[in-house]
């Protein structure tokens, strides 16, 4: 059970199963479909005597925050508080006498309040959908630290949902004429060689935390590429995501550079045209 508190929603198991409950309830699933399937989903859980009484709580305060509290779950709350079960599964843990004290008050709080009337239910959230800054095959350049610029090619782009990301490779481009789309054709993935990202691809899913104006400030559009590929962010062994485009990408190529100035360049190499095209048998 990982417990950071005496609170009722203070431990992992709570907050999975409420997390959750909601993720489906803004959905659109009825609670009672909801509760089924995760009753059905997390039965080890529920059988586990140290984590059991978790799941339950976190069931029974989703239910009656959607104002929809069943009897069932809620007498099988009301056996595990009154009953003291709970307050042992914390002895059993060698919890302090201090902190069962407080637990014992929360969960009869918790309790008093299962048996209350809420003035309304809770509204579902709705979704907002966007679609991604940039699209996929988009040639990308920037200015360079050095003066030069640089670039970077856009693989794969995630559209219609809630977190439109897009996962970006970053290349040696490096010079002094603003590049064309032979360039990024041509263009090397930059790898990157220090001591925490060594020898590893500059290939990471984009998700921008700032306005989309204030990017297309930093990047210009030259062409767009083929891209032939299709990359599933969950399956991806391209699995880093990052929320700023100059730290990760323009400053990134920049210190790269900079440091092959007095050290030699790795020796590893990836093409863009690969990361591009399917292979053909």
């Amino acid at each position: 059970m990982g417990s950071w508190g005496t609170s009722i929603s203070s431990n992992d198991t709570f907050a999975d199963i409420y997390g959750e409950f909601f993720s489906l309830y803004d959905e659109g699933q009825s609670v009672k479909d909801i509760s089924k399937k995760l009753i059905s989903d997390n039965q080890e859980i529920i059988d586990d005597p140290d984590d059991g009484n978790n799941f339950w709580f976190a069931l029974a305060k989703a239910q009656w925050e959607c104002k929809q509290l069943d009897q069932k779950i809620f007498k099988k709350v009301k056996k595990i508080i009154e009953s003291g079960s709970d307050l042992e599964v914390w002895r059993s843990l060698d919890a302090t006498e201090k902190d069962i004290r407080k637990r014992k008050i929360v969960t009869e709080e918790f309790l008093a309040k299962l048996q209350t009337e809420r003035p309304k239910a809770k509204l579902r959230k709705k979704k907002i959908i966007r679609q991604p800054i940039f699209m996929k095959g988009d040639c990308l350049t920037f200015k360079l630290e050095n003066g030069n610029y640089g670039g970077a090619v856009v693989l794969e782009a995630i559209r219609d949902t809630e977190y439109p990301d897009c996962l970006i490779a970053l290349t040696r481009i490096n010079q002094a004429t603003k590049p064309i789309k032979s360039d990024f054709e041509d263009a090397e993935v930059m790898i990157v060689a220090d001591p925490y990202r060594y020898r590893v691809p500059c290939i990471m899913w984009y998700s921008p935390a700032v306005r989309p104006k204030q990017v297309w400030d930093l990047v210009e559009k030259i062409d767009s590429l083929e891209v032939e590929i299709a990359y599933d962010k969950g399956r991806s062994e391209y699995n880093s995501s990052v929320a700023d485009f100059y730290i990760w990408f323009v400053q990134v190529a920049g210190e790269q550079f900079k440091l092959e100035e007095t050290q030699p360049r790795i020796p590893n190499r990836q093409m863009i045209k690969y990361l591009i095209k399917k292979e053909t048998k």
